[in-house]
């Protein structure tokens, strides 16, 4: 058995509330775990752990199963710069106070 991922409390969250709504999705489409599991290519075991949002699941499986109820494109949203608040500051931080066109030396 897999030993437990020491996740932080708000990415644990995270991943219960992404595993629930996998679930109710799935719901929606009147999709079985049997079903999907073999569509997903994994077994009924693993939807389980993913529709709990188990930290030790591979991030494999997930994406199997978001291929599967048709959500892959928000997989891969998760990174986008658009929704890096943090990043774009720090970026806006370093930018440079003048704007200097290098002279072209004649040699």
């Amino acid at each position: 058995m897999k030993t437990r991922v020491n996740l932080p409390l708000p990415a644990a969250k995270a991943l219960n509330t992404m595993g629930s709504e996998i679930r109710d999705a799935r719901r929606r489409r009147r999709i079985t775990i049997k079903l999907m599991a073999e569509r997903a290519g994994v077994s009924r075991a693993t939807i389980g752990k993913i529709e709990k949002g188990d930290s030790t699941t591979s991030i494999g499986g997930y994406a199997s199963v978001l291929f599967v109820l048709g959500l892959t494109d928000r997989l891969a949203d998760l990174v986008d710069p658009a929704h890096d608040l943090t990043g774009r500051q720090l970026d806006e931080e370093n930018l440079p106070q003048r704007v200097r066109i290098p002279s072209n030396k004649k040699r």
